[in-house]
């Protein structure tokens, strides 16, 4: 059972692409804030599989990135009891609800989308779902009833479909789905590449020494802070324009040990860029060893089985009600 403060009112729901292990940039600038935001609503958290699928995928390391992503989050701090998980390919109405919303959707509608025009632009051999994996993502949403879905700026202009589409749905058969608003959440600390600290840390990083990723070896993880790129100024102060791979250290430092930029600056005022950047390495292998200790916990017993198996039932059972109610609506019944 579900331990939801009497207080939730709100519901959110959030889709994960199952693309390479988790890094320290992704636990600092949204994990911890899923982690607050858990406290603040009822939450639905999916594996995002169907969607990965719109772009070459190896099937055997899929298959790995999905268990693995599961285990990773919880344990990062999203609690199974707070938040409803599940897997998208294996809730079959995800897709069936998608159906039903693309013969409702006008096709120039779906050809302003500008990731679409963006992804589709470097590759003309795309396939067919990259141009309607919006109205998937929408049958996502509004299969839920969900009050918000937590997006960046960038993903924005999906919700705005999404609504578009619903509203156009209730105007022509009637009231069906929840209208829901695009959740701008407030951004955790940007964590920038190590090596070049004027770039943001990323999965995709040509150069894997300035990528920490929560399932790096630890000794690996020091090595990297170890080498960070600084500068020759030797103060540990916070300026960005000026010292930017100072400046992410101090952000890591801050983002995990939760004291200000004022007080670090003043900490490490007499001391040397060796010493500081050993005692970055000092915290953020002690958080990551915490992580990874929960996480080969998880990876290797039922309890992701017994999660995912039990939510599975949850969320089938509301988008199958959802899908029934839509196929009616429409006309398709004996």
């Amino acid at each position: 059972m579900k331990e939801l403060s009497k207080t939730v009112t709100k519901t959110i729901l959030t889709g994960i692409q199952p693309s390479g292990v988790i890094t320290l940039g992704n636990y600092i600038g949204a994990i911890k804030q899923m982690v607050k935001m858990q406290e603040e609503f009822k939450s639905y958290i999916f594996i995002a599989d169907m969607h990965a699928i719109t772009v070459p995928q190896e099937s055997n390391l899929l298959h790995e990135n999905i268990r693995s992503l599961v285990a990773l989050y919880i344990a990062c701090g999203i609690d199974p009891n707070k938040n409803i998980i599940f897997i998208q390919s294996e809730n079959e109405y995800h897709a069936n609800i998608s159906w039903l919303l693309e013969c409702n959707t006008p096709f120039g509608e779906l050809s302003r989308m500008t990731q679409f025009k963006d992804k589709s632009s470097k590759n003309n051999n795309f396939c067919a779902g990259l141009f309607t994996y919006p109205i998937l993502m929408a049958a996502d949403i509004l299969a839920y009833d969900v009050d918000f879905v937590p997006v960046g700026i960038d993903q924005k202009q999906h919700v705005e479909l999404t609504r578009n589409i619903a509203i156009r749905f209730n105007k022509k058969y009637g009231e069906t789905f929840k209208i829901p608003d695009a959740y701008i959440a407030k951004e955790g600390t940007k964590i920038m590449d190590l090596i070049n600290p004027i770039k943001k840390m990323s999965k995709s990083s040509e150069n894997p020494k300035g990528v920490i990723r929560l399932l790096d070896n630890l000794d690996d993880i020091r090595k990297k802070i170890m080498s960070a790129t600084t500068d020759s100024d030797c103060k540990i102060i916070y300026d960005i324009e000026n010292k930017p791979g100072i400046s992410n250290l101090i952000n890591i430092y801050a983002s995990i040990t939760g004291q200000s930029i004022k007080e670090i600056e003043n900490y490490f005022a007499n001391q040397n860029y060796g010493e500081f950047k050993k005692q970055v390495a000092d915290v953020v292998t002690r958080e990551i060893e915490g992580i990874q200790k929960r996480y080969y916990a998880i990876i290797n017993s039922n309890e992701i089985d017994n999660i995912l198996s039990e939510n599975i039932n949850i969320v089938r059972e509301i988008a199958k009600n959802k899908f029934i109610t839509m196929k009616r609506k429409i006309g398709l019944y004996r």
